[in-house]
């Protein structure tokens, strides 16, 4: 539990850092939180308030994280080898999003490549 906080705080400090690298296990520890504190705003504010306004609190959540979300999502492709203007491929229905998970669960590269030291060595 302490590393998903960590992984998750830890890309919310850094939410506009688009450069260097991001392992796999930050990426997905940042995700699930997220996937978390989503549901559980979604579930309180539908049981809190009407119907027409319980979608309010996840919509202002959903764009808090957006740029977090962005910059961790270019940092993993970083520590691929790719761009992180990769992530405009989800703009293609279904195969972009499938291409992006692949893309972000693929392992990083080993050693130093364009976008900076490997973050697996402690670089």
């Amino acid at each position: 539990m302490d590393d998903i906080v960590k992984y998750y705080v830890g890309t919310l400090k850094r939410y506009v850092d688009f450069n260097g690298r991001a392992r796999r296990r930050e990426f997905w520890m940042f995700f699930l939180a997220n996937f978390v504190v989503s549901m559980g705003i979604n579930i309180l504010g539908s049981a809190v308030m009407n119907a027409s306004a319980a979608q309010l609190p996840g919509a202002i959540y959903s764009l808090a994280v957006l740029l977090p979300a962005l910059s961790i999502g270019a940092r993993r492709l970083h520590d691929t080898g790719k761009s992180g203007w990769w992530l405009l491929i989800a703009l293609v229905p279904l195969v972009g999003a499938i291409l992006l998970i692949v893309f972000w669960a693929t392992e990083g590269n080993k050693g130093q490549n364009s976008y900076g030291p490997d973050p697996k060595a402690g670089g």
